[in-house]
């Protein structure tokens, strides 16, 4: 049976709970309307996990607005809805008897977009969610930034000295002036008829609708402020609008003056919607209790001197993923044996490739590791038996090549950096005929990187992620 969770979104209007498969699919939902009581809201929880729950449900994933150690699962402060005196975390899990996972709302919704939605591909992100108040998160390296607990309080960056009066206590947060309750305030002000939607605002400003057009502005540029600032200071790959307001919000940002600033990045709405935050917090929830999806892995392939490690350490740094080198294994061994003929440094890379699977074996679940090796010295389905056995779900063939001679070029330079053992001088001529026939092994997702030529590691690493399908 297939593990599922349950994921929680709590948020100023809403409440949303849905039941989610280990691959993200929404098997069933449920909502409520929020409440400034926590008292309700845990109670609307409980009810909603209660209809939810099933014999296949492992976890459970709360997103809560506001500050809160996710390490903990402790809620530090809330904002219009304050869950601090209700502690929910063991509250659900002493009623439900499931182990609950406590992360900030944006938090969850980045996690949930980067998994299925617009993030997917990119590892640096910031996230604002604009709704009640306006939430947000940082994706550094695919992961989530966190500092010493709290990072990604982001609807607070203060926007205008002397603006409104903000629930943190400090005045001109960007919650204040560009939030969905801001912009409430914005249309009383201009004196537009209540409830007037952001989809009318967008219609009457296109017709020519001068206090249309003011609301848009008087709401979009504080966000482009604190888009801009964060732009910055992060440089990310991608700057998403989620929440209830994200699509208005990005219709909005495409419609403000270019201001030619230093740094920019593409603004993209949330592609998942209201869902992103039960669908992160359903997944983070099964990935930190070991019920997630399996290990992944980056088969970076090619025979010697075909750039392998340096295509892996150039991936690790962008993304954040361990290497592990079947050479980093072998090397001490060979140094500490004082070397051996080509039998034996065969027999020893054999027991190396061996140990690397026993390493990716122990891994957590849903750890993501590059593998550099010159796989092409085993059968496919020895490597094809080893990817089932260590819970392997997903992989990606990285085929570094480059012309014979080139290659022959390489091995030959690094000899006197090689420890006793591997092939020496007498090896090229055998390496540059083995580049003529060498061939991945193809049966999987391949990308080819001929390592003659520049490569644009960062183009590679997103490529990599889209086709693994992790943030």
């Amino acid at each position: 049976m297939e593990r599922e969770a349950i994921g929680i979104d709590i948020g100023g209007t809403n409440i949303r709970a849905a039941r989610i498969g280990p691959d993200g699919t929404i098997l069933a939902r449920r909502a409520r309307r929020s409440d400034r009581d926590p008292a309700i809201v845990l109670e609307a929880i409980l009810e909603m996990i209660g209809e939810l729950d099933g014999p296949a449900v492992a976890a459970i994933g709360l997103g809560v607005p506001g500050r809160v150690n996710a390490t903990t699962g402790t809620v530090l402060s809330g904002g219009y809805v304050d869950l601090t005196p209700v502690k929910p975390g063991p509250r659900i899990a002493e009623a439900t008897g499931r182990p609950v996972i406590v992360d900030n709302d944006a938090n969850m919704a980045l996690a949930g977009e980067m998994a299925l939605g617009a993030g997917r591909g990119h590892a640096n992100i910031v996230m604002f969610t604009i709704g009640t108040g306006i939430g947000a998160a940082i994706a550094d390296a695919g992961a989530l930034l966190r500092g010493n607990g709290t990072a990604g309080q982001l609807g607070h960056l203060t926007v205008a000295l002397d603006g409104p009066q903000c629930v943190c206590g400090r005045r001109g947060c960007v919650e204040t002036l560009s939030s969905g309750t801001a912009l409430g305030r914005h249309i009383a002000e201009a004196g537009l008829p209540a409830g007037t939607t952001a989809d009318q605002l967008f219609a009457a400003s296109d017709a020519g609708d001068a206090r249309a057009t003011a609301v848009l502005s008087a709401w979009s540029r504080p966000l482009r402020a604190a888009i801009d600032s964060m732009v910055a200071g992060l440089s990310p790959d991608l700057v998403i609008l989620g929440g209830g307001l994200g699509q208005a919000a990005a219709r909005a940002q495409a419609a403000l003056a270019a201001e030619a600033p230093w740094y920019t990045a593409p603004i993209a709405a949330a592609e998942l919607g209201d869902d992103a935050g039960v669908i992160g917090a359903g997944l983070e929830a099964l990935r930190r209790n070991g019920a997630g999806p399996g290990r992944r892995v980056v088969l970076v392939n090619g025979i010697p001197a075909s750039g392998k490690s340096s295509v892996s350490a150039e991936i690790a740094t962008l993304t954040g993923w361990p290497v592990i080198a079947l050479d980093t294994i072998k090397n001490p061994f060979l140094i500490a044996l004082g070397g051996g003929d080509r039998p034996f440094n065969r027999r020893l890379g054999e027991a190396s490739f061996e140990a690397m699977w026993q390493i990716v074996g122990a891994a957590p679940p849903g750890a993501t590791l590059i593998l550099d090796a010159w796989f092409g010295f085993v059968p496919y389905e020895r490597l094809a038996a080893r990817l089932a056995e260590t819970g392997v779900s997903g992989f990606v063939e990285i085929w570094c090549h480059a012309p014979g001679p080139l290659l022959g070029e390489r091995y030959a330079a690094r000899l006197g950096t090689r420890p006793a053992g591997h092939p020496g001088a007498e090896y090229v001529p055998e390496l540059i005929a083995l580049a003529e026939r060498a061939e991945p092994f193809g049966r999987g997702e391949t990308i080819p990187v001929d390592t003659s030529a520049p490569i644009d590691a960062e183009a590679l690493a997103r490529q990599v992620r889209t086709l693994l399908g992790r943030r």
